[in-house]
């Protein structure tokens, strides 16, 4: 029997037609997990481990108890528990199970659009396909796949940031006071719904960048396809939630996004170079830990410099890192006030489908920042420009409307 992977490798390189009977072979439940992602979990058991040698690791791995055992002892992973951190992939040593793919009902939703199509890149980026790949070659690259034009991500991430600068300004007021972030994570935001939900008071209500964007986009050019491309696999899962899933049609990973490029034959470091900047060094950083603390603070400065209690952080790599500092949290053993939690070593440039290894990741991301033209969110002119597109007078206009950046947790 073929696998999964082989599978989606013969689908992209047309060598199994989608027209014909599924040639003998290959499993038909695969085939059905990539035409319809979206009945399945982020990941996906792809055979069958009745006999576990690693004393179900899988399962001993998942914080979120979304994998399950149907009577029979086949291996089901519900997709309303599983966020997609990839922990259980890791774990299973005998590759029983995989990440999804979205590719094909993607790019067939952008083959047949007729309104606009935007592709939608996450902060980190940067250097994933190709050291000599621009930002502006990569908007060109997706251009030739169909796409109206490429959005990036780290524009949005400028207006939370806004956002939750003013969110510290109102709930922050005294020692002993607290805000926990970062939105831009769905593992984090997921683990403490699910394990600490005492704390969620201190989570500020906002989505995040990628939901932000689609949005956005989506009230701009109401009948706009959105399709996002990042390191993350929770992110599927994210775009899928019942309160948010009006923004983003289709999530792709970095490596999906690279499957693409080899079978089209396009090849990015070769074209063209449209050139347009968009987001301060701010919503750059969000690519990597330690970024989302340092564009709040700033710009908490920056709206109130004489504040008495400023912006003082602490931030969390990995599950295990994120739970160890809550329960520092929990027993007041830190002096800290904004606590940032990634559920990826690294952050975002550390992600499970990135293609680029972590810290030359992260490097890239922190020259980008360094090159931007603007400094906070204050300082982009592109973020007035959104809020006139959107109709609103100013960022608190933006702000007060729950309809945009604010879901409701609970």
């Amino acid at each position: 029997m073929k696998t999964f992977e082989e599978l989606y490798r013969d689908l992209l390189e047309r060598k199994v037609s989608l027209e014909e009977p599924l040639p003998d072979g290959y499993d038909p439940y695969h085939l059905d997990c990539l035409l319809h992602p979206e009945k399945y979990a982020p990941v996906l058991p792809v055979s069958t481990c009745e006999q576990c040698a690693y004393d179900r690791a899988c399962q001993n791995s998942c914080i979120f108890d979304a994998i399950e055992r149907e009577a029979s002892g086949k291996l089901w992973i519900n997709p309303s528990l599983c966020v997609g951190c990839e922990a259980c992939i890791e774990a299973c040593k005998d590759h029983h199970i995989v990440a999804g793919k979205d590719v094909l009902p993607a790019m067939k939703a952008v083959r047949e659009a007729k309104e606009p199509v935007y592709m939608m890149i996450a902060p980190a980026f940067l250097g994933q396909f190709g050291e000599d790949v621009t930002p502006g070659k990569l908007r060109t690259a997706f251009k030739a796949l169909g796409f109206t034009g490429m959005v990036e991500v780290a524009l949005f991430a400028d207006i939370l940031t806004l956002k939750e600068a003013l969110e510290f300004d109102s709930h922050v007021k005294q020692k002993g006071d607290y805000q926990l972030t970062s939105c831009c994570c769905p593992v984090w935001i997921a683990m403490i719904r699910k394990s600490y939900h005492e704390l969620m008071p201190h989570v500020p209500g906002a989505v995040s960048p990628m939901i932000a964007c689609g949005r956005m986009i989506k009230r701009i050019h109401p009948d706009a396809l959105t399709v996002f491309a990042g390191p993350c696999l929770a992110k599927k899962k994210e775009a899928k939630e019942p309160d948010i899933d009006d923004a983003v049609d289709y999530v792709l990973t970095f490596q999906e996004v690279r499957d693409i490029f080899e079978v089209a034959d396009i090849h990015p470091a070769e074209l063209t170079d449209e050139w347009k900047e968009h987001a301060s060094k701010a919503g750059r950083l969000y690519a990597r830990t330690g970024g989302v603390s340092q564009a709040v603070s700033e710009m908490a400065e920056q709206l109130q410099p004489d504040r008495k209690i400023q912006v003082c952080s602490e931030q969390a790599n990995g599950t295990r890192e994120c739970m160890e500092m809550i329960q520092r949290i929990k027993e007041n053993q830190t002096e800290a006030n904004f606590f940032e939690g990634m559920g990826c070593i690294g952050g975002c440039v550390g992600g499970p489908k990135a293609i680029v290894e972590k810290e030359e990741s992260r490097k890239r991301v922190d020259i980008y920042s360094d090159e931007a033209s603007f400094q906070t969110p204050l300082e982009n002119p592109y973020v007035l420009k959104i809020l006139e597109e959107l109709g609103f007078g100013t960022v608190e206009e933006l702000l007060e409307e729950d309809s945009l950046l604010t879901r409701d947790f609970h």
